[in-house]
């Protein structure tokens, strides 16, 4: 990208402007909790309202939440919001004529509304500017991201820039994209939209935009099943630009699931004779990509202002299924609010490509299995821990538990599987060991594996205690890797204090 790009990009970031017609959602509350609202909610940070008959009412902010009065929400202040809005559809969701708002209900178990959960819909203009020269290369694109990150409001700044010079039509199936009513939102511009009366019944609305309706793009919000998977890949083949979301947070989440795997290729076991396994130094049996993907752009959308780029989605999963470690072109915005492009500098260790090309399962007995998996979560490594020890490659124990004597010991001896000894039941001494075991590269030195190591116990503990919670200072480059991890996890963060004391907070997302 050219400088003269970046500085476009940079001056279009401080042109972004916010439409979310929040009044229309305060308007239909009771009156009660319409004035507490707009007297005492900040309403332009505002994410949901949410009213559970017998509870307290609440709001939601990105990273906080706060009860709003002491008196509990009544059945009558949740029939009075349901009069006001459109009918819910099979779902349980609900919307707002011309609005982005989006209302869900909890049912009880005779179909009566006690819960509502109403989410602010926003239409942010200037979102996509650090990507708009990718989406203007008619491939297709996915959009991966956490809930509440901001893909549909990217996929609906898409639809609007997009439809400027192209015919565009929005596959909309919870009116999220285009708002409720049969008038879209003007944040879609002059793209087309096609509703879904029913979320099974996602996957035919696509085809039949394409059969009836001529478009040169089809913008669709979470493909889901394998239906819509079916129906994007034949989109594809079409010749027309598909542009989508789906559910999860990495390209690793995606090759994992099943269900949509057909969109990034899918994943395919293969024998491979003697002589070809010998020249590839792996084992006969091996995972390789199995078609062309659907999608030929990822993106991973880490924060609002920080994506990962896989360029070419096909080398990235032959990558990955060789366990070859990925790296993806960054963007991002600093606090200065320039933008950045890099390639991503990784926090994982890389294998050697002529050593593992397999998912190794590893029998661990007399220890600590939770210290064994922070361990190989921290190294990256593709290793599943198994209490079958038929199924093991490996076996792991201390030493003071290898008695020759002992049941597990012959039978190891007798399947031949091979048996390894570390000294102390802690997680250093399990890096240490699988370093070494795998022949990995030492590019990572001590102190950015306790760094990492220590962010996935902070981590771990703000999920168990949901509560904020901090690592120990560390230099730029180490907070940097902490962040990342912190948001793959589904968490938020923020570096604190002053050098050479700054360090990283990790927040729950349910306090702050």
């Amino acid at each position: 990208m050219t400088k003269t790009n970046i500085k476009e990009i940079v001056a279009n970031q401080f042109r972004k402007s916010i439409t979310d017609d929040i009044q229309q959602l305060l308007d239909l509350l009771p009156q009660h909790l319409n004035s507490i609202i707009s007297e005492k909610v900040s309403v332009s940070d505002l994410t949901e309202i949410v009213l559970d008959v017998g509870r307290k009412p609440e709001v939601r902010y990105k990273n906080s939440n706060e009860f709003i009065s002491e008196i509990p929400v009544t059945y009558e202040d949740i029939d009075f919001l349901c009069k006001h809005i459109g009918p819910f559809t099979s779902d349980n969701r609900a919307g707002i004529e011309r609005s982005l708002h989006r209302i869900s209900a909890i049912r009880n178990r005779q179909g009566k509304v006690i819960g509502l959960t109403c989410r602010i819909g926003r239409a942010v203009y200037g979102t996509i500017d650090i990507i708009k020269d990718i989406i203007s290369t008619n491939e297709n694109i996915l959009l991966l991201g956490g809930p509440g990150i901001g893909k549909t409001t990217k996929l609906r700044e898409i639809a609007r820039i997009l439809a400027e010079n192209k015919k565009v039509i929005v596959v909309d199936t919870s009116n999220e994209i285009a708002g409720d009513g049969d008038i879209p939102h003007p944040g879609i511009g002059k793209a087309r939209r096609m509703q879904v009366s029913s979320p099974e019944k996602q996957h035919a609305v696509m085809i039949e935009a394409v059969e009836n309706h001529m478009p040169e793009v089809i913008i669709v919000d979470e493909i889901g099943t394998e239906p819509e998977a079916a129906a994007a890949r034949t989109i594809a083949e079409r010749g027309v630009q598909l542009i989508a979301t789906a559910h999860g947070n990495s390209i690793d989440n995606l090759i994992k699931n099943p269900t949509i795997a057909d969109l990034v290729g899918g994943v395919q076991s293969v024998t491979l004779g003697d002589e070809e396994a010998r020249r590839r130094q792996t084992k006969k049996a091996i995972l390789e990509r199995k078609e062309p993907p659907t999608f030929n752009v990822l993106v991973e959308i880490r924060s609002r202002d920080l994506l990962a780029i896989y360029h070419d989605v096909a080398s990235a999963v032959d990558n990955y299924l060789q366990n070859i470690q990925l790296v993806p072109e960054i963007r991002g915005m600093d606090q200065e609010g320039q933008v950045k492009v890099w390639q991503e500098e990784t926090n994982l260790l890389e294998l050697e490509k002529d050593k593992i090309y397999q998912k190794t399962k590893i029998f661990p007995f007399a220890i600590n299995k939770d210290r064994l998996n922070l361990a190989i979560d921290s190294l990256g490594l593709q290793i599943e821990l198994t209490q079958d020890i038929m199924e093991a490659d490996l076996a792991l124990t201390l030493r003071s538990q290898n008695k020759n004597s002992s049941k597990i010991t012959k039978i190891l001896k007798d399947k031949d599987i091979p048996l390894h000894l570390i000294k102390n039941n802690n997680t250093n001494s399990m890096v240490k060991f699988l370093t070494h075991i795998f022949s990995l590269s030492t590019e990572m030195d001590e102190e950015q594996h306790i760094a990492l190591l220590e962010i996935t116990e902070v981590i771990n503990k703000v999920k168990l205690h949901k509560k904020t919670m901090e690592a120990s200072p560390a230099n730029a480059y180490i907070r940097r890797l902490q962040h990342r991890k912190v948001t793959q996890e589904g968490l938020k963060a923020e570096s604190i204090g002053e050098e050479p004391n700054r360090r990283v907070r990790v927040y729950s997302n349910y306090y702050k």
